[in-house]
């Protein structure tokens, strides 16, 4: 008789099959152990019980091993007769049987077809957008709430918030919509250039930056940095229970923390579309001055002819609109973390992305808007 078939054999009784092992089952000698289990068992159905009295080693390895063998046969870990083992080994068997579910690899995902891939999307996107509008409605809510009572306004963190969003957007929004203008300016101006038409460079940076690319251009920065703020600062406050406790106190965490953002961000934006305006303008005079020989003093009499009020109106109108959407994304997603750290990250990622596609979407819609209104 070889080592192998020393190892396990199994023998049939008036009860039913038992599965006598011997000698050292341990992790140097599973893949012998494995085969002689494969031979033993093969055609002799599932063993009812397994006899250890003659066994001399065991460890969990050579205990995980029998049992997946026995399972793979057809019998239940849990309910076989173990008799003769010593008592420590009917302990590890009795361990390694405990937690041999967890031990089996987690079955391979299912993989879709795109119809369903598609369907759920869409499914997702729409769960979504009833979630952003419901939200919108609660804001709607409490901002009449506020009307009402002026006095539960959080002034300090209005303020507070203002400054996030609004001063310290300054810099980089300027220093942006600088090179944005100084870029337009020079591309129209090569073109124009070659035709004696410089002077209509004005014309088209003016009308561009005030009415398209200043509202965009800001109210895309400004989703990367407070929309995401936004979604990151209520989404860690929910994550250590600090909505929780607000709402402990009895006091609403939307009016607490959502309107001085809310209110902040509409306040804020305009103001920021303002200076990204001038800087704007102020980026194409320069590059004007040195490229295509228009002189400050010319550069400031064409746009005053050039430029028509309703004009910067327009672009200063839509900003509330874009700041309401941001921050209602931006809030809203901070409120619908998970409770996990990796959640936030994915959240304040898909904040920005959310953000910048409604802006988007909201100033097509205002292009066509105003092109029926003819304006």
């Amino acid at each position: 008789m070889t080592v192998a078939e020393r190892s396990c054999w199994v023998e049939q009784t008036e009860a039913g099959a038992v599965l006598h092992v011997a000698g050292s089952w341990r992790v140097d000698s599973l893949a012998t152990l494995s085969r002689a289990l494969g031979v033993a068992l093969a055609g002799s159905g599932a063993p009812r019980g397994i006899d250890g009295s003659r066994l001399e080693t065991l460890d969990t390895a050579g205990a995980l091993v029998l049992l997946r063998a026995l399972a793979q046969a057809g019998a239940d870990p849990q309910a076989l007769d173990l008799s003769g083992f010593a008592g420590r080994h009917g302990r590890i068997v009795a361990l390694v049987s405990e937690r041999l579910a967890a031990t089996e690899p987690p079955a391979a995902p299912h993989r879709s077809g795109y119809i369903a891939a598609l369907g759920r999307g869409t499914i997702a996107l729409g769960h979504l957008i009833v979630g952003h509008i419901s939200f919108l409605g609660l804001v709607a809510v409490e901002f009449a709430r506020l009307v009402r009572h002026p006095s539960s306004l959080r002034t300090r963190e209005l303020f507070v918030q203002l400054g996030r969003t609004g001063v310290s957007a300054i810099p980089v929004i300027a220093l942006l919509t600088f090179l944005i203008g100084v870029i337009v300016a020079y591309l129209l101006g090569m073109q124009a250039e070659q035709y004696g038409a410089n002077i209509f460079v004005v014309d088209g940076v003016a009308l561009g930056m005030v009415r398209e690319f200043s509202p965009l251009i800001v109210a895309t920065i400004v989703a990367g940095r407070s929309g995401a703020a936004f979604t990151a600062q209520l989404g860690t406050m929910k994550l250590t229970e600090e909505i929780d406790a607000l709402r402990t106190l009895g006091l609403s965490a939307e009016q607490v923390l959502v309107m001085p953002r809310v209110l902040a961000l509409v306040i804020a934006l305009p103001l920021l579309v303002f200076v990204g305006n001038i800087a704007g303008i102020g980026g194409a005079m320069v590059i004007s001055d040195a490229m295509l020989d228009i002189t400050p003093a010319t550069f400031i009499e064409r746009l005053h002819a050039s430029l028509a009020a309703r004009h910067y109106v327009i672009g200063l109108a839509k900003a509330p609109v874009f700041a309401l959407a941001i921050a209602v994304i931006g809030c809203r997603m901070g409120f619908a973390v998970a409770r996990d750290t990796r959640a936030i990250g994915a959240s304040t990622t898909s904040t920005v992305v959310q953000c910048i596609v409604t802006v988007i979407l909201i100033d097509a819609l205002f292009a066509v808007l105003f092109q029926e209104l003819a304006l």
